[in-house]
């Protein structure tokens, strides 16, 4: 099968899209989003160490990429509310796995980094 992008080009826009997927906080608010429709702050509460100027600014990339969606409702205060889109939800599979990966082999990474530091060291 032929794709009309090479991801393998320098130029290709393809990077663009890899880039933002391989952002740690991208990968974290796809993966929460996975469930129901969630609002600002609490996304800002469960996904800890992300300030509100960082998790503002994935948002809007991701929301312009196409794979999240933003709803505002006239409430007081206005509430907000970010949800997957169809084509974010094709991505859920595979962030949940490289996202969670990450928790279930951290053992064998951090024995790997001490191997490897002990081995440089000598």
């Amino acid at each position: 099968m032929t794709y009309a992008y090479d991801v393998y080009e320098d130029r290709c826009p393809t990077r663009l899209v890899l880039e933002r997927l391989a952002d740690k906080w991208a990968l974290l608010i796809l993966d929460r989003l996975e469930g129901d429709p969630i609002r600002f702050n609490h996304l800002r509460r469960d996904i800890k160490g992300i300030s509100q100027k960082v998790l503002s600014q994935t948002l809007k990339k991701l929301e312009r990429d196409g794979l999240i969606s933003r709803s505002v409702f006239a409430t007081v205060p206005v509430t907000v509310e970010y949800a997957l889109t169809p084509l974010g939800r094709t991505l859920a599979d595979t962030v949940r796995t490289l996202a969670h990966w990450a928790e279930h082999n951290m053992d064998a990474v951090l024995a790997a980094q001490a191997a490897y530091d002990t081995a440089a060291a000598a």
